[in-house]
């Protein structure tokens, strides 16, 4: 494999090289699967696969960068052309001065431009396997990491947006925000999406409340795995996280344009969770956070589910949120 295309494809390699377990008991993940993430993360432990998990089909995949060293073999075909691209970056005049090494950054730059098809109905479940099922959010994995938790969260979501003042996969976000599935005051079909208000959907949902519109809003699990460090990144202004999931991943970010969905879809992620944010808001929280401690529960925006697909044979990824030094952290 030149570099991975989607998640199954990473689980296998690193299963045949011995950086990953499966873990066939039957485990809950209200607090319990959290709680063995975090003893794997301080044993240096491979990633984890749990294959039975209690209340729902799907399986979940843990501890992924666990280790610094499982982040490296993870991205080791793509690392030289990352650096390469950022030295020329760095220093423009440098690659004029030496133009061979400045080649190296060439297969780097051309896996930076999204690979975005428009695709009719009947080829969907082809060109974007995302798309090819449907769930219920009931049928998704609860995890719960703490007990005070207001709600299960989704722990790694994926959440895409794009500037409905200029509309495209340029002026696009793809960020990392607490997502919170359940409980509260929340509706079967409602989530809490909570943003800081500088950030990129901030941004983004600000433009959409002056037009009077609801903001479109994909939320991914899984997918390629530079999606999810790319959605982390503080990245330098005008480089989207497309654009470096793409470089970071080795290979062009695939979308699809479908008829009937507001966004494109990131065609190889395992789950899509498709609907809109409002102007309206509703208590979210609170959620044991990096600091130590939880936050307490504050108003933010409700996000409406229209529907959820996913791939066939869908992996759940995760993490657990915690003290420092955790998964994140890595």
């Amino acid at each position: 494999v030149m570099s991975y295309r989607n998640l199954q494809e990473c689980v296998q390699d690193l299963e045949a090289n011995g950086h990953l377990v499966r873990i066939k008991t039957e485990v809950d993940p209200h607090l319990e699967l959290a709680a063995i993430q975090r003893r794997a993360f301080r044993a240096k432990a491979p990633a984890l696969l749990f294959t039975r998990v209690k209340g729902t089909p799907f399986p979940m995949l843990s501890n992924l960068f666990g280790t610094r060293e499982r982040l490296h073999f993870i991205f080791r075909r793509s690392l030289p052309a990352v650096e390469a691209v950022l030295a020329a970056k760095a220093d423009p005049a440098a690659a004029l001065k030496r133009p061979l090494q400045s080649l190296k950054a060439l297969p780097g730059l051309i896996n930076m431009l999204p690979s975005v098809s428009r695709v009719r109905a009947e080829q969907v479940t082809v060109v974007a396997p995302v798309l090819q099922c449907r769930c219920k959010l009931a049928d998704l994995p609860q995890l719960v990491c703490w007990p005070m938790d207001g709600g299960p969260f989704i722990t790694l979501p994926l959440v895409y947006s794009e500037d409905p003042a200029n509309t495209g996969a340029d002026a696009s976000n793809l960020g990392m925000y607490r997502v919170q599935q359940s409980g509260n005051d929340y509706a079967p079909d409602e989530m809490g999406l909570h943003y800081q208000i500088h950030r990129g959907i901030g941004v983004h949902h600000a433009h959409a409340i002056a037009q009077g519109r609801p903001l479109p809003v994909h939320v991914y699990v899984g997918g390629p795995p530079s999606l999810t460090v790319a959605a982390v990144m503080p990245l330098p202004e005008g480089l989207s996280e497309l654009r470096f999931a793409g470089l970071l991943g080795g290979r062009r970010m695939d979308m699809a344009r479908v008829d009937g969905l507001p966004l494109p879809v990131l065609a190889e992620a395992d789950f899509c969770i498709s609907g809109h944010i409002m102007p309206n808001a509703k208590p979210e929280g609170p959620f044991g956070d990096h600091t130590g401690y939880y936050n307490e529960q504050d108003w933010f925006p409700v996000f409406t589910i229209d529907r959820i697909t996913m791939r066939e044979n869908p992996i759940y990824h995760s993490t657990y949120t915690g003290k420092p030094i955790d998964e994140p952290a890595v």
